[in-house]
């Protein structure tokens, strides 16, 4: 089975490029998960009959945010944001940008055997003042897959919107302590494996250079000076069923390139 993530950065704008239709016909993936799709269900020219489709968009700011999930297998369930109680258990509250849980983040879709959840995880800001928002975020979408992982193993993916380790940029040191490689949010990484998910990448692949996010200033993506801040983490008693764990640079037409697992189901 073949599971990829991309943030795709506004979905029809991909589209129009021709590279959404180029990406789907190389690799067509088992599930796909998209982030950051900027757009509902309907407003965009997408002809997928093999794939079910899921899509969670913002309801307070249109053509903002938003995830989607197109799956060859019929979901058992499927259930969008973050449930209410762990919202309220983590004091998630809306701050002077808005309420993160109706900005349709994400997404989690129960099948037989594990559940898939994708998340397009709150950006801190150039001036870090979504950090203490963030922090409560990344909590309350630990506590959601924790729980969830009490009743099946999870496949986590998406934008987390962090570079865990130096390894994970190609310029850490002028980088620190800003936005995607502060301190806090590198310790709620740490939290997430505590809570027992690994980062399939590093199981496969270590060291710098593999990437999954370049600026568009610089001719950054040519240069290959970028960020890897998109994962797939898996609940460690499934780990060993994953058989690669890949990022697809070569896909253009977003500043996100994809990336995907091979998962023995």
């Amino acid at each position: 089975m073949k599971i990829y993530s991309w943030n795709v950065n506004g979905i029809r704008a991909v589209i129009r490029k021709g590279e959404f239709q180029k990406f789907m016909e190389t690799h067509q993936p088992d599930i796909l998960c998209l982030q950051e799709t900027k757009a509902e269900q309907g407003q965009a020219e997408i002809d997928l009959p093999d794939y079910e489709e899921y899509w969670n968009a913002s309801r307070t700011k249109k053509g903002y945010s938003g995830t989607a999930i197109f799956t060859k297998m019929q979901p058992i369930a499927v259930v969008n944001d973050i449930p209410e109680e762990i919202v309220k258990s983590n004091g998630l509250e809306a701050d002077g940008y808005g309420h993160s849980n109706d900005e349709g983040r994400v997404i989690a879709a129960e099948f037989e055997d594990f559940y898939v959840v994708t998340a397009y995880t709150v950006n801190s800001k150039d001036d870090l003042t979504r950090i203490p928002l963030r922090e409560k975020w990344d909590a309350a979408m630990i506590q959601y897959c924790v729980e969830l992982q009490e009743k099946k193993p999870v496949v986590y993916c998406g934008d987390m919107n962090v570079a865990h380790t130096e390894d994970d940029l190609a310029n850490p040191k002028p980088n620190k302590g800003k936005r995607g490689f502060t301190t806090e949010e590198r310790s709620g990484f740490d939290n997430w494996v505590a809570a027992g998910f690994v980062d399939t990448f590093r199981m496969f692949t270590q060291g710098n250079g593999h990437y999954t996010w370049w600026s568009h200033f610089a001719n950054s993506r040519a240069r290959n000076v970028g960020w890897r801040i998109d994962y797939f983490l898996v609940s460690e008693s499934i780990k060993d069923k994953v058989k690669a764990s890949t990022i697809h640079a070569d896909q253009m037409g977003s500043d996100h390139c994809p990336l995907s697992i091979e998962f023995e189901s």
